[in-house]
């Protein structure tokens, strides 16, 4: 059972009592003064599977389409993906992050693909002065692009690209609860407007893969079906999840599950917006926290 590193728990000190908040970014648009006037958006942990994610027409990507419809529109999206790992703590404060196709051997077509929605430069940097007077050691990146991990999945839930995005990375150090605890942070800016997302996979063992294949993997499945369960009734066992028998054969590394943490550290109550299974072993769940 893999203990929380010393590291992540360093990241934090005593937080302030005020909670982090959007509010100095808004200097084109003053917040609303009422909170009754302003919809409370969930966090989401989505599954993003493969990059032809983007250019596919399934029912996780029906999910996905649904989702952005039926949630009022945010202001902005905070998001952590699996596939930006760093040393420290970053978030993105590039305004016009490009779209990185970071893979390999796939179809021509989603080289060509494109998400052009624009960064957020006042709101990454506010949220990294917030953070760092907490003792949370960050810094913003003004040069990082959009990795498929952001842009796939939005494609599908808000394909216009016109909603801004700020990207945090995953540092190399945080465990399950560093994530969760970073995710607390960042829980009040759900009543700003804002919608958090974690991108990742529920379960995510490339070597395990059958391309295209119909069957399922009943060790994948088990996993994700144990988790759920203690998503739903005892938190501290879910971020305990390496104690599950031969974790190492769902998740061999921990960067795809680790933003499913920090999704559920901005609200606790769990409810599964879409389960499936892809390619066999490749779960494709979408969960959503309030």
């Amino acid at each position: 059972m893999k203990q929380p590193s010393e590291n992540s728990r360093k990241h934090l000190t005593n937080p302030l009592s005020t909670p982090i908040s959007a509010a100095a970014a808004w200097a084109d648009a003053p917040i609303i003064s009422s909170a009754a006037k302003r919809p409370k958006l969930p966090a989401l942990f989505i599954s993003h599977g493969a990059p032809t994610l983007a250019i596919e027409q399934s029912a996780t990507t029906s999910a996905l389409a649904r989702i952005g419809q039926n949630l009022p529109k945010p202001r902005a999206i905070i998001i952590m993906s699996a596939h930006w790992q760093s040393a420290k703590l970053e978030i993105s404060s590039n305004p016009e992050p490009k779209t990185w196709h970071d893979f390999s051997g796939f179809s021509p077509e989603l080289y060509e693909l494109q998400y052009p929605a624009a960064g957020y430069t006042a709101l990454a940097e506010t949220l990294a002065q917030q953070l760092s007077a907490r003792g949370i050691v960050c810094r913003v990146n003004p040069l990082r692009v959009s990795d498929h991990g952001v842009w796939a999945p939005l494609l599908h839930l808000y394909p216009q690209a016109d909603i801004p995005i700020v990207q945090i990375s995953l540092p190399h150090y945080y465990d399950s609860v560093a994530c969760y605890q970073l995710g607390a942070q960042l829980a009040k800016l759900r009543d700003e407007e804002i919608l958090i997302i974690g991108s990742g996979n529920i379960t995510h063992n490339l070597q395990a893969l059958r391309w295209q294949a119909d069957s399922i993997d009943q060790t994948a499945k088990e996993f994700k079906v144990w988790l759920l369960q203690q998503l739903k009734t005892d938190i501290p066992s879910a971020l305990d999840w390496q104690q599950y028998p031969d974790y190492k054969d769902i998740h061999p590394s921990d960067e795809h599950l680790l933003p499913l943490f920090f999704a559920l550290g901005t609200g606790q109550r769990v409810s599964v917006v879409h389960q499936s299974m892809v390619h066999h072993s490749l779960g494709m769940d979408i969960y959503r926290f309030d």
